[in-house]
């Protein structure tokens, strides 16, 4: 059996995570995971709404591919610790995104269903075709969710840095894109680019990533 590289410690792990306001009960009933921004221009509440939308059905699809892909590859000694550590991220991640939904009034995507059923879809298939097509997969995903979470914070510049919930939303941004970035390094580092036709694969669900993102900005 190859041997894999082993779980990295997460490159937040070792300060205060921003998230945590929102899972700490002692921070219910801070300003900051309360409120939303009024009295803003409609064009940027838009964009907050869309970028919130988007995020959510995000981590609701990583939910489901990091399922499916544990599903197959799950009992395996080395993979299976793997594939759940991300995953375990990925669940704090969307209990996350749903409360920021909650708080800024965001209407969910009309495409729940659709992120749910293809993200396990993606995973399994993924799992199926070997640990290295699995990983490519992760390695294909977390690089548009990256460059997805930069181009937010450059939108979110817009938001009255005054107000107590947008430094808080802009720091669990950059935590959520670190944690992806991370996730993208361990699939690298466990053999993602091994894959059978790693180009392919990766152009296929990178593609399938930015054609979901535009998708559930609009439904």
């Amino acid at each position: 059996m190859l041997a894999l590289a082993p779980v990295r410690a997460h490159s937040t792990a070792a300060r205060p995570l921003p998230s945590n306001a929102y899972t700490d009960p002692a921070h219910s009933r801070d300003p900051s995971v309360l409120t939303t921004p009024n009295g803003i221009s409609p064009a940027v509440r838009d964009e907050l709404e869309s970028a919130l939308r988007v995020d959510q059905a995000g981590e609701l699809a990583a939910n489901w591919i990091y399922k499916g892909q544990h599903d197959v590859l799950g009992r395996d000694p080395a993979t299976g610790p793997l594939i759940q550590d991300m995953w375990d991220q990925e669940k704090k991640h969307l209990t996350v995104m749903n409360k920021l939904q909650t708080q800024h009034r965001v209407r969910p995507t009309l495409l729940w269903e659709v992120a749910r059923l293809g993200g396990y879809g993606l995973g399994a298939v993924t799992a199926l075709m070997g640990r290295e097509a699995a990983m490519a997969c992760t390695e294909a995903v977390e690089t548009v969710i990256g460059e997805h979470y930069d181009d937010q914070l450059k939108a979110f510049e817009q938001l009255p840095p005054d107000h107590p919930s947008v430094p808080l939303l802009k720091e669990v941004i950059r935590e959520f894109r670190d944690d992806e970035l991370e996730h993208l390094d361990i699939a690298v580092e466990n053999d993602s680019q091994k894959a059978p036709a790693h180009a392919l694969l990766s152009t296929v669900v990178g593609a399938g990533c930015k054609v979901a993102i535009e998708l559930c900005k609009r439904f």
